[in-house]
């Protein structure tokens, strides 16, 4: 395993302040403090070449635990080693073989072009010329981007930006990468193109990737395991297919007819989530779904008709309103 977190908690000290002039007054001689736990005692490890979405809602713990593999934050307990490093050491060693990409930091020199940040980098990691030169040529073309690194980084676009802050994450090609939220800010085409690199990019390296979005389309189209995390506790450490079967109640069955029905009809089925007389969309429960379908094509004159399993986003969000019962981990 080149991740292995064990019993991992970080908690900070809050101040507490009452409200108005009184209560500056009194944290002046009498503070009162309590602990945020941001990570709460959680383990997973991660294997060489996974690509793994950590998901969660706001303040989950997701951006705190990314610190702590990274090294930025020291834990307050628990154990985390990745590539056999403890990451809170900062060994060069370690930081050669790791980058981390957080969408809302930028690390390229904002009045400089980004090419000058990457030749910063290719001294920083100490990359042989002729490497770094394939890197540079190989990344800008797979993101489109060899006529903007010579533009200054302020010119560019949110999506030429992320590109490029990209580009210069990989140019030591690291064996494990961390994405915090890279596609947010970014139009439907271009957080497509970065997937896309992302996919290329662990299969082309073996790269081991844990991801973080709150767009689940980054999670569904790139990760086959997900870690689940609320409230700094892990609820769900599994493959992304089991979490659809094992929460998602219901199938909905969408359905065109070759000419007009009655809704009252439809109704007999299941719950009619949308109707026309032409075409309608049932939501029915996941073991009832093939028999409802079978006196569908029975009964009525079925031009087209298709099982779609529940859109993830929503069973994402009945894990979180479960959480207080839950605290489970998945088969992987």
């Amino acid at each position: 395993m080149v991740i292995s977190v064990s019993h991992l908690t970080k908690y900070y000290q809050v101040h507490q302040k009452e409200p108005g002039f009184t209560g500056s007054l009194k944290s002046l001689f009498h503070r009162k403090y309590y602990d945020a736990k941001a990570v709460d005692d959680i383990s997973f490890t991660i294997g060489e070449g996974e690509l793994v979405g950590f998901i969660g809602p706001n303040g989950a713990g997701k951006t705190t635990t990314l610190k702590c593999l990274t090294g930025l934050l020291y834990p307050t307990s628990g154990r985390v080693q990745v590539l056999g490093y403890t990451p809170f050491e900062r060994k060069h060693a370690y930081l050669k073989q790791i980058s981390l990409v957080m969408g809302q930091k930028n690390q390229l020199w904002w009045d400089l072009p980004a090419i000058d940040s990457f030749l910063l980098n290719k001294e920083i990691y100490q990359i042989p010329t002729e490497q770094y030169t394939n890197t540079i040529v190989e990344l800008s073309e797979l993101l489109d981007v060899q006529d903007i690194l010579q533009v200054q980084v302020r010119k560019l676009s949110l999506g030429q930006r992320m590109k490029c802050e990209l580009i210069a994450a990989l140019i030591h090609r690291p064996r494990i990468l961390f994405l915090d939220e890279p596609t947010i800010g970014l139009d439907v085409m271009m957080q497509q193109k970065l997937r896309e690199f992302v996919r290329n990019y662990n299969e082309k390296y073996n790269a081991t990737v844990i991801l973080t979005s709150h767009y689940m389309k980054d999670v569904e189209e790139l990760c086959k395991r997900v870690i689940i995390i609320d409230h700094g506790k892990i609820l769900y450490d599994g493959a992304l297919a089991n979490i659809v079967k094992q929460y998602a109640r219901n199938k909905a069955i969408s359905v065109i007819f070759e000419k007009p029905v009655l809704l009252e009809d439809v109704k007999k089925l299941g719950k009619v989530v949308s109707f026309e007389p032409t075409k309608a969309i049932i939501s029915i429960p996941r073991a009832k779904s093939n028999h409802v379908a079978s006196q569908l094509l029975e009964h009525f004159p079925v031009a087209d008709l298709n099982i779609e399993e529940a859109n993830i986003e929503e069973i994402i969000r009945d894990v979180f309103s479960k959480r207080e019962g839950l605290g489970i981990k998945g088969t992987q």
